[in-house]
């Protein structure tokens, strides 16, 4: 069985997961931990970065290049269209989309996270501590802020990422107003990195991720809320519908996310 590494909110583990459900691919779910996860990641692959898929003994990394892959090992139900103008076009829009969507997105969700306490507790996975939920809830937004100030999330960039978001968001629906996919008629990988990153900016309606019921549908205000951008959260979760796999109960033995473990 192919095997994912991952983080849950990785909007690039994301992406890859689409492309497997789309192919009808079976797959095992490993979550790496970041940090000391990432390590033994590092040793296996000679990277940190998440997703990494392993089929058999060959290790594949970045989500880009796994989807070559894919298309190439299992050619049924192609990502990537043979005609080249339309190849050129997917090509194009999934690269503008892992740069834009995919970065500025985690900025978005900062900003999100670090004014709304209740927003960043629920975001935490379902089996965390509550006892961690809680601690992690009463930090203060201005330590959030200071914490942003050092991995670059200042207040003007976060303002910036935002602003270019809406006008991505803006573009998309537009591109979708007659179309059902956005190049084609039929899914491409342009569709599926479209979707898959745009998750932290709304999260999907549906039983997708490992977070609790009350965060379905919701998102960064401004974007998730916004009426102009309904159209485009409405294809992204009807493309869910049609091609992911909802969540199975952890009870189920092999459904849930295996914590990679260090030697």
């Amino acid at each position: 069985m192919l095997e994912l590494y991952q983080f849950e909110l990785s909007q690039y583990s994301e992406k890859v997961r689409l492309l497997l459900d789309y192919k009808g691919l079976a797959y095992r779910k490993i979550e790496v931990t970041p940090g000391v996860g990432q390590v033994e990641l590092f040793r296996l692959t000679g990277q940190k970065q998440v997703p990494v898929l392993k089929d058999g003994n060959k290790y594949i990394v970045d989500s880009t290049e796994i989807a070559k892959y894919l298309d190439f090992q299992y050619p049924e139900r192609p990502l990537i269209p043979l005609d080249s103008k339309q190849r050129g076009l997917c090509l194009m829009i999934e690269e503008w989309a892992d740069e834009s969507i995919g970065i500025k997105g985690r900025k978005a969700l900062f900003s999100a996270i670090s004014q709304d306490q209740n927003f960043r507790k629920s975001l935490l996975p379902t089996a965390t501590p509550d006892i961690l939920k809680i601690l992690v809830q009463e930090v203060p937004n201005d330590v959030l802020k200071f914490l942003g100030f050092g991995v670059g999330y200042t207040p003007d960039v976060v303002r910036s990422a935002i602003a270019d978001l809406k006008q991505d968001l803006e573009a998309l629906t537009l591109l979708l107003a007659d179309s059902p996919y956005l190049v084609g008629d039929s899914p491409t990988l342009a569709d599926f990195a479209v979707a898959g990153l745009s998750i932290l900016l709304k999260f999907p309606d549906g039983p997708y991720l490992d977070l609790p019921v009350t965060l379905r549908g919701k998102g960064v205000p401004g974007l998730a809320d916004n009426p102009a951008y309904e159209p485009f959260f409405i294809w992204r979760d009807r493309l869910y519908a049609q091609f992911r796999q909802p969540l199975i109960t952890s009870t189920i033995s092999g459904t849930a996310p295996t914590s990679i473990q260090i030697d």
